[in-house]
């Protein structure tokens, strides 16, 4: 696991900035990058997200099987798609999209696990038996993010406590966890599963 430090904003800077109406309502559509690290997102902006407002947040990560392909093995497009839902009614919201395929192995080794998850591994040790943590992800660029956008109080749509706890070792105050559980298949109940039982997602009913 990599050391974790609260850093500046000041490296993040909005490279883009355009109209976005989609099916869930209208959004303002963000490139953001960070010119110290290279790192860098989209973000769909709703609303005021500062300036005393608690705007509703998720962060996502890219899952092009899930997101584009429509995978079942996993519930990341429903998440997504709960998460436009959401933020689209509410009053101010955020949805961070972060190029962290696979928890962060990336795509090409997110499929050499699925081969080892078809001989019968689960997520995690599918990752290890690859020489990977089971978890990668790191979220110091999203807390700067959410800063550089006066997000320093969020709500966050997460079953991730894990996510809490980094973007508020990153200076984001979550002032509340909503859950983002859409509901399961037979395809996703055992993905589901280990993360609940192996890297403590809060999952109810599964």
């Amino acid at each position: 696991m990599k050391p974790r430090k609260k850093t500046e904003a000041s490296g993040v800077r909005v490279v883009a900035r355009a109209a976005l109406p989609t099916r869930y309502g209208r959004f303002t559509v963000l490139g953001v990058e960070d010119a110290k690290t290279g790192d860098s997102a989209l973000v769909l902006e709703r609303g005021a997200t500062h300036n005393g407002h608690v705007p509703l947040v998720r962060i996502h990560s890219q899952c092009l099987t899930g997101d584009v392909l429509g995978s079942k093995r996993c519930d990341c497009r429903a998440q997504l798609e709960m998460a436009l839902e959401q933020i689209g009614r509410a009053r101010s919201g955020l949805l961070l999209y972060l190029p962290q395929e696979g928890r962060g192995i990336g795509l090409l080794n997110k499929l050499r696990a699925y081969e080892l998850q078809d001989r019968g591994l689960d997520t995690v040790e599918a990752n290890r038996q690859l020489g990977f943590d089971a978890d990668l992800r790191d979220y110091g660029f999203p807390a700067r993010v959410l800063r550089k956008l006066g997000a320093r109080r969020i709500r966050l749509l997460s079953n991730n406590p894990d996510k809490v706890a980094q973007l508020e070792e990153g200076g984001i105050e979550v002032v509340k966890r909503v859950p983002c559980q859409p509901g399961s298949t037979r395809h996703s109940r055992r993905y589901l599963r280990t993360k609940r039982d192996k890297l403590g997602h809060l999952l109810a009913g599964i």
